[in-house]
């Protein structure tokens, strides 16, 4: 038998593809809970789009999907569903729960989202050791930061407005998950982010000390990497 077309190598590969499709219902019905005014539930199912996505790239390399699954391209699959969890879902939450000045969010929500589409777009998005050029269009981050440290609305246009900027400034941002440098206190650090997150959402946006304790001290760290591969470049 061609091992190209080995059923038991064909179906698991497919799989991934499904998996990674997932996200996209855990984005539509985060904009359900949205729309009918229950966002720490939509920030739940984002929760899962991103566990998806954490998940998704190394299950796609261990099982070869390019090679077995090939008619469906999965960096394409992965860049749609990224696009609708990451930015459209996040950036809905922002205008439903007036985070913005009136008259400001539409506008700003509809820059931001056309700023991400090039950014996504940018074949050049990532560079060779895995990080990323720009600020990766992780609004969900952003937004969940803003609901959990209430600020007023401008200074939360002013902090969006700065993020759009660092969208395509020449700053190089870490992968959590595919760094090699500092590799343990990262993955140590994103994983008390994951547990402050949870946290975050399960306490409805009423979290604990310790809870916004966690996203400080992880959100210092992946500023720190940034910052001083900012000075001295990337590692040998």
């Amino acid at each position: 038998m061609d091992p190209d077309n080995d059923v038991s190598r064909w179906l698991p590969a497919l799989s991934v593809h499904f998996i990674t499709a997932a996200g996209a219902f855990c984005g539509v019905m985060a904009l359900v809970e949205i729309i009918n005014g229950f966002l720490a539930p939509a920030f739940g199912w984002l929760g899962v789009a991103l566990i998806i996505d954490a998940v998704d790239g190394t299950l796609a390399r261990s099982l070869d999907v390019g090679r077995y699954a090939p008619r469906w391209n999965g960096a394409a699959l992965d860049l749609v569903v990224d696009f609708l969890t990451y930015v459209i879902v996040p950036l809905m939450a922002v205008w439903q729960a007036s985070l913005l000045p009136d008259g400001v969010a539409a506008p700003m929500c509809g820059v931001i989202a056309a700023a991400s589409a090039l950014y996504f777009a940018d074949g050049h998005m990532k560079t060779q050791d895995h990080w990323f050029r720009g600020f990766p269009s992780l609004w969900n981050v952003v937004a969940l930061y803003l609901f959990c440290f209430p600020l007023p609305p401008i200074v939360n246009a002013i902090v969006l407005a700065m993020f759009a900027i660092l969208l395509f400034a020449p700053i190089a941002f870490v992968h959590p998950l595919r760094v090699t440098e500092w590799r343990i206190p990262t993955l140590i650090a994103t994983a008390a982010w994951l547990i402050g997150a949870a946290a975050v959402v399960l306490g409805g946006f009423r979290p604990n000390d310790w809870a916004r304790g966690l996203l400080l001290v992880s959100a210092g760290w992946f500023l720190f990497l940034t910052v001083r591969r900012a000075f001295r470049g990337p590692a040998a």
